[in-house]
């Protein structure tokens, strides 16, 4: 997704280059060294009463009050949360757990819950805080600046304290006057994979294959049929159950969901969780690994009005992350993070489709794989679509003006304009289109989806949109540019889009920059970290709390550290670094640390200090 800019940042530090990034770095205190591994990593919880549902222990809080549940606040789940401050005087809470981390674990994540509403008044002092700490580390402070309305969750990276006995504190503090409540909830340490990074193999539901059936009304922002889903389960754990993702709820609303699934084959449906975005749906008996089952059910999709990556624009629907697809269980258990309107959550494993559009001839229906039209009945038109080791599928349906052409290397390209876009606009994207497939591709490998196909709507929000193939856009070269080099990061090297965003936007930003002839010059000229907490490699959970630094440090600071990369390394290295990786992790599954893993292999400089510097942990 290529952001539309967001509000201006905090004046830069003074002009410099990468020294004042790493000036602005800051090396937490209290780190302990790396613990020599274990033989093999059990992933674990280790926190205990996270939830505070179990009375007060093992929590030691500085008054019977902290742990409560008092009316004046809610819990996040449950009935129980940690109260910290609300008192409008002069006042300290705290809140505090002895945890041990395991040692030979490649990864340990601290999250909770955390809502805050104040009475201050201001918008520029922080007058009340709360300090969240593992052992004498601070991970982030927060304070009546950052008042919500509701939860918000925070992650946070502490790998490096496997092997170690440390107390998680939070403390708040507020001055003489005006109440700030720091309210958490549901906190966790959850452990997870071996030293040595999971392999592909360890992620299940694994090779998804999709058949769908859909037919629309009169207009194409109303779709009904049927779709079936076949999976593996690669675990040697037995699976049980099943989660299908119905991202799309999110447009909507729990009484009347865009997204409605209905008579469920293979399986029982059970309650939708995370807003409505996610359906448990338990198998008839686990299955064993190796094993392969299918689950059915008739599919109801109801587009809303918009331009939106779902929504109508006019006569014009576009329709992504419509279609339930199954998510990801790995070590950390499933993957069933919220949806996100400043980035993308959509983590999924590569799959085929096979999906049936039928639809009024009036209307062209671009999507995903290659599309045949036959005649279906009066007056209407079947597109059938099917695209091969995909995560996602997504199509539009409008009276759309289609040009089409071919790149030096053969890839068939197709622009769908929306009306008003000129013709010569969209011959200009056409151009764009067709030089920047191949231009990608020349760096990390030939494009392997068929034909690529570009949806254009000035309207668009969000700048740009990526699906498998098919890219919703302005009238931007750069933006165009962006969303086709996501056929590579997202796409064909796919990641955890919630969970480490920077490995499709910072690495498609990157690549971007090297198909318009950029090199990062000037990269670090106006640079500010607003925090010790502000880290390239953060969650969408820290980025949709800090929403207008998202864009500035993901996407911009990403890229720039690539770029610094790519002068330690040298050029031939680093280009070499990310073909090779990508053709490595071909329709597989990228993490930080195996990048940073196959960097570090690409050269004799020790690159500790880069990415510490750089603020990429993982």
């Amino acid at each position: 997704m290529r952001p539309t800019p967001h509000r201006t940042v905090r004046k830069a530090l003074a002009a410099g280059a990468l020294a004042l990034a790493a000036t602005a770095a800051v090396t937490l205190p209290g780190t302990p060294a790396a613990a020599a591994p274990a033989a093999a990593c059990t992933p674990a919880q280790v926190m205990t009463n996270g939830g505070f549902e179990s009375g007060t222990s093992p929590w030691s809080q500085s008054s019977t009050n902290v742990i409560t549940s008092r009316t004046g606040q809610s819990a996040h789940g449950g009935a129980s949360f940690a109260w910290l401050d609300g008192v409008g005087g002069t006042h300290t809470d705290t809140l505090t757990q002895s945890v041990t981390i395991p040692s030979g674990c490649s990864s340990a994540t601290l999250t909770f819950w955390l809502h805050i509403d104040t009475a201050e008044t201001t918008s520029s002092t922080a007058y009340d805080k709360l300090t969240a700490k593992i052992g004498s580390t601070t991970l982030a402070t927060y304070s009546n600046l950052d008042k919500n309305t509701g939860y918000v969750q925070k992650s946070f990276d502490v790998s490096a304290f496997a092997g170690q006995t440390v107390s998680v504190a939070f403390t708040g503090t507020e001055d003489s006057s005006l109440q700030t409540s720091f309210v958490v909830d549901d906190v966790a340490l959850a452990t997870s994979g071996d030293t040595a990074p999971p392999a592909d193999s360890t992620r299940t539901p694994a090779a998804p294959s999709y058949t769908v059936s859909l037919s629309s009304n009169t207009s194409g922002t109303g779709w009904t049929g049927h779709e079936s889903a076949t999976f593996t389960n690669a675990s040697a754990t037995a699976l049980s159950e099943v989660y299908l993702r119905l991202w799309d709820n999110y447009h909507g609303t729990c009484s009347a969901p865009p997204i409605t699934v209905t008579n469920v084959s293979g399986g029982t449906a059970g309650a939708l969780s995370v807003s409505c975005t996610a359906l448990q749906i338990t198998l008839p008996t686990p299955l064993a690994q190796g094993q392969t089952a299918t689950i059915g059910f008739d599919l109801g999709i109801t587009v809303p009005s918009g331009a939106d990556r779902f929504g109508y624009d006019g006569a014009f629907s576009f329709i992504g992350n419509a279609l339930p697809v199954l998510a990801v269980k790995d070590g950390a258990g499933w993957h069933l993070d919220p949806y996100t309107n400043n980035g993308e959550s959509f983590y999924s494993l590569a799959a085929d489709f096979r999906v049936t559009l039928d639809h009024p001839t009036a209307l062209l229906v671009p999507a995903t794989g290659t599309s045949v039209d036959t005649p279906g009945s009066s007056g209407r038109t079947v597109t059938t679509a099917t695209a091969a080791k995909v995560r996602d599928f997504a199509w539009a349906a409008g009276p759309f003006t289609k040009i089409s052409g071919t790149s030096a290397t053969g890839v068939p390209v197709n622009v769908y304009s929306v009306s008003g876009i000129s013709s010569s606009s969209a011959q200009s994207m056409l151009t764009t289109a067709k030089s920047a497939v191949d231009a990608h591709a020349g760096r990390f490998g030939a494009y392997p989806y068929g034909e690529l196909d570009a949806v254009l709507d000035n309207n668009f929000w969000f700048g740009g949109m990526e699906y498998p193939g098919f890219v919703l856009d302005l009238v931007s070269t750069t933006a165009l540019t962006h969303e086709t080099g996501h056929q590579w990061w997202y796409g064909i090297v796919g990641d955890d889009e919630y969970n480490s965003p920077w490995l499709d936007e910072a690495f498609t930003d990157y690549a971007t920059d090297l198909a318009q002839g950029k090199t990062g010059t000037g990269c670090w000229s106006s640079v500010s970290w607003a925090s010790s907490a502000e880290k390239i490699t953060n969650s969408m959970a820290y980025w949709d709390a800090h929403s207008s630094r998202y864009s500035t440090v993901v996407y911009g600071y990403g890229k720039c550290a690539l770029h610094d990369l790519r002068r330690v390394l040298g050029d031939t290295a680093m280009a070499k670094l990310l073909k090779d990786y990508a053709s490595s992790h071909w329709y597989g599954v990228s993490t930080t640390a195996e990048f940073k893993a196959a960097a570090q292999a690409a050269t004799t400089t020790d690159l500790t200090s880069f990415w510490s510097t750089h603020r990429i942990d993982g």
